[in-house]
């Protein structure tokens, strides 16, 4: 049985369609839906059984003997939003919840992903390798990248790295995301904005060497991520912590003009202040350097943005579809 944490949402559900469309079904799907509206994504998935996450991390702790044999862990669940203040639930989220499952799974000889992020790069002055060499020196300047980051040093110290994948997330958008109301990705804020406005509004640049809409990100195509993630799936003697990106970088506002050329209409883009409790932790530039994973013999190649968005806006967005195991 494969456990898929945050099974319901934005890229476990989609590594979980992944898994279908290879044939894998024995799923066990880890998550906290309660009121949330991500149970949709699960409607046209293929699993086995759903586990709350207290209940699951539960008969991890007591090493539960009715636990059905597990053969690999998938943990994307965490605590996502860059903007949490509450550094005690983040930390408690996304830092001991992720040692206790690693831990146990490496004990257990159990194949262990999971989900770090770009946000652990901080403002990108560092640069974005993610060779371990490079780990410790690295400045987050959100509470949501320190989080991730302290799992990351912690791995990397207990040589549990050396037994699982971590990987760092780029700027992920695609289907599936919609129940992630201000989280979701640009490109679907984007799409809506065009759908009801006719327009697209973007941050102004406050730094001199960027235009307004010139700010610059490594914008990912969640099916190319689960791509990348089955890759590191099927070859189960590739360890390491790893970028998850195209590997290039565009702008805003290249981003925006994708998304009007995919519904055949004029670009209209109008460009507000950036509100002043984010310009000190805004990243200007994201992008992901993907030698480390490409060194290990991975061959996945990522679709351009103009490709991505035309499938994201002809296929789920304009028809309104979550992930589905006929896609």
């Amino acid at each position: 049985m494969v456990v898929v944490t945050g099974g319901a949402g934005f890229i476990g559900s989609a590594f979980i369609w992944e898994l279908n469309q290879h044939g894998i079904t024995d799923i066990l799907v880890v998550d906290a839906i309660h009121t949330s509206d991500s149970w949709k994504n699960l409607v046209s998935l293929q699993f086995t059984d759903y586990c709350d996450k207290h209940d699951f991390l539960a008969q991890i702790k007591s090493d539960d003997a009715q636990l059905a044999p597990i053969s690999a862990i998938i943990h994307m669940g965490a605590h996502s939003a860059t903007t949490e203040t509450n550094m005690s639930e983040l930390y408690e989220n996304n830092t001991h919840y992720t040692k206790h499952l690693c831990e146990w799974a490496v004990k257990k000889g159990i194949y262990f992903m999971y989900a770090s992020s770009a946000a652990t790069y901080g403002d990108g002055t560092l640069g974005f390798s993610d060779e371990p060499k490079q780990l410790s020196q690295l400045q987050p300047i959100n509470r949501y990248g320190y989080s991730k980051h302290a799992f990351d040093l912690y791995a990397q110290q207990k040589d549990l790295i050396n037994h699982s994948v971590g990987l760092k997330f780029f700027n992920v958008f695609g289907p599936n995301e919609y129940h992630k109301k201000s989280m979701r990705s640009v490109a679907c804020k984007a799409f809506y904005d065009i759908q009801s406005d006719q327009k697209v509004t973007l941050f102004k640049s406050h730094h001199p060497d960027y235009p307004h809409g010139g700010q610059r990100r490594d914008f990912v195509y969640v099916k190319d991520c689960t791509r990348l993630m089955w890759w590191l799936y099927q070859n189960q003697s590739v360890s390491g912590i790893f970028n998850i990106g195209t590997g290039q970088a565009h702008s805003f506002s290249e981003l925006a003009n994708a998304l009007f050329n995919a519904l055949n209409q004029p670009s209209n883009i109008h460009y507000i202040d950036m509100p002043n409790d984010i310009r000190n932790q805004y990243q200007y530039f994201t992008e992901a350097p993907m030698t480390q994973l490409k060194s290990k013999g991975c061959p996945v190649q990522c679709r351009s943005l103009d490709e991505a968005i035309s499938d994201y806006v002809s296929n789920y967005l304009i028809p309104g579809n979550c992930l589905n195991s006929r896609a």
